[in-house]
């Protein structure tokens, strides 16, 4: 480190410039990119802007991110264009004059006379250098990146294109950053939670976590609801790996005795990734009869790579004659108690294993929307039933809120979560 460099950055702000950024036509991927190598030297970002080429907006967002201990990462506005504006506006933010670097020029000159073309006097502006700047080559383009430390903050600038920036990251900026926080990596684990409200979750996780907060390391926990499911993310701070994972082991333990069967995943997996497994480890196979999620939960499940293992057969059954003649749903049944009902659910899902020959049955009815409801079933009505393995047998109704889709993936999730409790009891009890 010089000696006016700036210490180790505590945390980092990103600034994703590009005014085709604000439109719908294009995402910024380059900020997840960064913020996962930023942890990786224990930075967490606290903030992410994004701006359009207009050198205002560029300045008045470096402003705000200016402080002691940040890291300021700005990406893109680094072309040979008029709308090119991050090095000119960080530059006047920065009070550091401008000049021009002619190696860069030279090195630009190069690039464009290996393909037998003249370089536009345009370029010369890539090669402009702010004051006391570090460059940082680019093998892939023409923009150089900057280094600054600044007031003891460091802002970095990298070019937009991905093809671009990473490699320049991963070869200037990686082990600069490394140096100096020490390579003290963020580690973080997400619990996945069925079958409880975001508020039932908070009030047995929350005498738990809550202790973390003062150890050391700390473990930082966040409640996040989500469609059908409750997220716990925990992360941590270590020197090394396998420091973390022994402290986010020991903290997900604790957190499964409170939680118990409603935690589902301690390690982020799709409720569809550990249904199949827990179907695999039985050696069981299932089928699937939907009607209001149209094929989603046989969807879901064949999704995940090698599902053919335990997958027997799925059907759409939408109308009433499907039922009746793919599912042998007796007639007497629907005019009984109409289609969306725990008896017609359950013949669903006996129809779908019988027919299929499979281990387990599924059977999903229900009203999704927008239309269709009635005073005693209204719009989110569903019935979920499960037959097999052996004699077990299951159904629950459902008053799912939300439109359409909300409905339908709701349904699916309690489909599947219905089969992964069956399957934890017949663990618990193989006999």
């Amino acid at each position: 480190m010089t000696p006016d460099a700036a210490p180790a950055p505590v945390s980092a702000v990103i600034i994703a410039v590009g005014s085709e950024l604000l439109t719908p036509h294009k995402v910024d991927t380059n900020s997840l990119y960064l913020t996962e190598q930023l942890e990786r030297v224990g930075l967490a970002v606290r903030r992410k802007l994004v701006t359009g080429d207009d050198a205002a907006e560029i300045g008045d967002a470096l402003r705000q991110a200016l402080r002691p201990g940040e890291l300021i990462i700005l990406t893109g506005g680094l072309g040979p264009t008029d709308d090119d504006r991050t090095r000119e506006t960080v530059a006047e933010v920065l009070g550091l004059p401008l000049a021009e670097d002619t190696a860069i020029v030279a090195d630009i000159r190069a690039r464009f006379a290996a393909r037998g073309l003249e370089m536009p006097d345009l370029n010369r502006r890539q090669a402009l250098v702010p004051a006391g700047a570090g460059v940082l080559g680019n093998r892939r383009g023409t923009a150089p990146g900057l280094w600054m430390d600044h007031g003891g903050a460091i802002v970095v600038l990298l070019p937009g294109p991905p093809r671009e920036l990473r490699p320049m990251f991963e070869r200037h900026v990686f082990a600069r950053l490394a140096e100096r926080t020490g390579v003290s990596g963020i580690y973080r684990r997400v619990l996945r939670i069925a079958g409880r409200a975001e508020s039932a979750v908070e009030s047995v996780a929350y005498p738990v976590y809550s202790a973390w907060q003062t150890a050391d390391p700390p473990i930082a926990t966040t409640v996040l609801s989500s469609l059908g499911q409750i997220e716990l993310h925990l992360s941590t701070r270590a020197p090394r790996p396998e420091d973390a994972e022994r402290r986010l082991d020991a903290a997900t333990s604790e957190l499964a005795a409170v939680l118990g069967r409603d935690l589902f995943s301690s390690n982020g997996s799709a409720l569809e990734v550990v249904v199949g497994d827990l179907l695999r480890r039985h050696g069981l196979q299932v089928a699937v009869a939907e009607s209001c999620t149209g094929g989603l939960v046989t969807s879901r499940l064949t999704d995940v790579p090698g599902s053919s293992a335990y997958v027997r057969a799925g059907w759409v059954a939408y109308s009433n004659e499907a039922k009746i003649a793919a599912l042998a749903v007796d007639a007497g049944l629907l005019e009984a108690h109409g289609a969306v009902s725990e008896e017609v659910a359950a013949a669903m899902a006996q129809g779908a294993r019988s027919r299929a020959g499979a281990d387990v049955g599924l059977g999903v009815t229900g009203i999704a929307g927008p239309g269709g409801g009635t005073v005693d079933k209204p719009v989110g009505t569903v019935w979920v039933a499960l037959e097999g393995p052996g004699s077990a047998r299951r159904a629950r109704r459902l008053q799912l809120p939300g439109e359409r889709e909300r409905v339908k993936f709701q349904a699916s999730q309690a489909a599947l979560d219905m089969l992964r409790r069956t399957l934890l009891r017949l663990q618990a009890d193989p006999g």
